[in-house]
């Protein structure tokens, strides 16, 4: 989890608790941008690994849970 600083209308700041994963959009988008700078190109393996570890994580926020994955197999 990462906090994050939330100025309310009081004094006192709230830190609010969000997830270190992305979100399902965030992925969604991060895999589409991989895809289009690829359009038409063979893929390096370092790029398939990127795609393959952002397919998880997409996974995992449409479920609403944290991959724990830091690396393709």
């Amino acid at each position: 989890m990462v906090l994050t600083l939330r100025h309310p209308t009081h004094s006192a700041p709230v830190l609010l608790a969000q997830p270190a994963h992305p979100s399902a959009v965030d992925a969604n988008e991060a895999i589409r941008a991989l895809v289009d700078s690829r359009a038409g190109q063979d893929w390096t393996p370092v790029e398939a690994a990127e795609y393959e570890v952002l397919l998880i994580e997409w996974a995992a926020a449409t479920q609403g849970i944290g991959s724990g994955v830091i690396e393709a197999a």
